[in-house]
């Protein structure tokens, strides 16, 4: 799939939805372990960018981003749109984040 058919818009200049397959997901769970968690501890105390948590929060997003890909390239989707994300706690430390879009196969509009 070409990654610039991917977005959070309704549609695509210079294409044409032709099919609608329906709403795609890509779903991780993730956590950081205690010798994560230490190192944000200490990364807390002195204030600023917690490296570390954004290191485990953009991993997961990007997992879940590229499942949401192949979930989209299992049912014949060429594109995606209206995608987002959500992410949920489902118990303290461990946390949920969810891509989910519309799979659509698109064709490009004659100039």
């Amino acid at each position: 799939m070409d990654l610039s058919l991917i977005t959070t818009s309704t549609g695509l200049d210079g294409y044409k939805v032709v099919k609608h397959l329906g709403v795609v997901r890509g779903i991780t769970v993730r956590s950081r372990s205690v010798v994560g968690n230490f190192a944000g501890g200490i990364q807390s105390l002195f204030g600023g960018r917690l490296s570390v948590y954004v290191e485990l929060c953009e991993n997961a997003r990007e997992e879940a981003y590229h499942l949401l890909i192949q979930h989209a390239q299992a049912i014949g989707a060429n594109a995606i749109i209206g995608m987002r994300y959500d992410a949920n706690e489902v118990m303290q430390g461990i946390t949920e984040v969810l891509a989910y879009g519309t799979a659509v196969v698109v064709e490009k509009v004659a100039e």
